[in-house]
């Protein structure tokens, strides 16, 4: 049944399928992208105080070397001398450690919006499962892992052969430098091999970032079922949607049918285009129209007109252009009010509400 299930699963995901994955702890990550930002914030940190760290250490630990003979090490004055050594590195390093600390947390952020599931943080007993531990391991996935991990090697590797090996003329003559030249060669050749780690894995990150996803995205590929319920679950169910239309449609028309008989008059074209009229003088501004209808639904108006005995008059042109321009209970434009007044006082003079000249 689940290999039937997953056979299914041929759609892509729903932004709202990977927004419920994401709350559930289900994200894409990348070790390697991880790895990468550290590394570069580690970078950056060297840059930014990794001179001022080194000569804070060295003048630190310079008095061990030029006045042992004042240092106490008995059990008090040791343990006050180690607490204030520690103190005084943790000074020194805390901007080391604080690039750190916000390169591991870019690490993460880069990847996926924080999210904080209760359920993940509970213990889950099952992983301390021997037989699945060992399956990790040594099953397929542990394997892929394992080449990989030596592929990742051998990759950095390389990189930062390239860097050493045209230097190896200066390791060779490094025993004869003085220490200032120590030092500044060996910072030249660190940043050098730094930034040659650097892209090695960048391209690294950047390929399983591109695989991490393609897993993310096929871990939540969705059935064509799945899309119809959720689309249900969003707008609604299609069917009783079309349902609710149809009654509004049907009330809508029964309403119009309605106020045929109010009306002044129909404008006909003749089977095709119908558009009721209702014009009161003094009361209303411009003629309003209380029905129109296309076909079936002109003929119905038209038969309703004539057994109220609503006159009907025949202008093709203009019953097209009033049933195109023109809403139930709109008036009429004032684009038509010529041809529409016209039409009325044709009308009111046959009543006799408006006397023939």
């Amino acid at each position: 049944m689940a290999d039937e299930d997953k056979s299914q699963q041929t759609e892509e995901p729903t932004a709202k399928r990977l927004e419920q994955a994401r709350e559930s702890g289900d994200i894409v990550k990348s070790t390697e992208v991880t790895a990468f930002v550290l590394l570069a914030g580690g970078t950056l940190a060297i840059a930014m105080f990794g001179h001022s760290a080194a000569v804070a250490i060295a003048e630190l630990l310079t008095m061990f070397i030029e006045q042992p003979e004042q240092m106490a090490v008995d059990g008090v004055g040791l343990a006050s001398m180690s607490r204030g050594l520690l103190l005084h590195l943790a000074l020194i390093l805390a901007p080391f450690m604080g690039v750190m600390v916000a390169a591991s947390l870019a690490g993460h952020v880069l990847q996926s919006r924080p999210t904080l599931n209760p359920e993940r943080l509970a213990p889950d007993f099952s992983k301390l499962s021997i037989p699945k531990g060992l399956a990790r391991i040594f099953g397929t996935e542990g394997w892929m892992n394992l080449l990989k991990g030596l592929i990742k090697i051998a990759i950095v590797g390389m990189a930062i052969w390239t860097q050493l090996w045209p230097e190896r003329g200066m390791l060779e003559a490094i025993l004869t430098q003085s220490p200032g030249g120590v030092v500044g060669d060996m910072s030249h050749l660190l940043f050098k091999v730094l930034m040659a780690s650097l892209a090695a894995l960048l391209v690294i990150a950047g390929l399983d970032y591109f695989v991490q996803r393609l897993r993310f995205m096929r871990r939540n590929r969705m059935s064509k079922q799945e899309i119809k319920e959720e689309y249900r679950q969003n707008e609604g169910d299609p069917a009783i949607k079309a349902k609710v239309r149809q009654i509004r449609q049907e009330r809508s028309k029964k309403r119009m049918m309605a106020a045929v008989p109010d009306a002044t008059v129909v404008i006909m074209n003749p089977t095709h285009f119908a558009v009721a009229l209702k014009y009161e003088p003094g009361e209303m501004a411009a003629p309003v129209c209380v029905a129109k209808g296309i076909d079936a639904l002109a003929l119905r108006i038209r038969a309703v007109a004539e057994e109220h005995d609503v006159p009907v008059i025949e202008n093709p042109p203009l019953a097209r252009a009033l049933h195109a321009s023109i809403e139930v209970d709109e008036a009429v434009p004032p684009e038509h009010y010529k041809a529409v007044a016209q039409v009325i006082g044709y009308v009111m003079r046959l009543s006799g509400a408006i006397p023939r000249r």
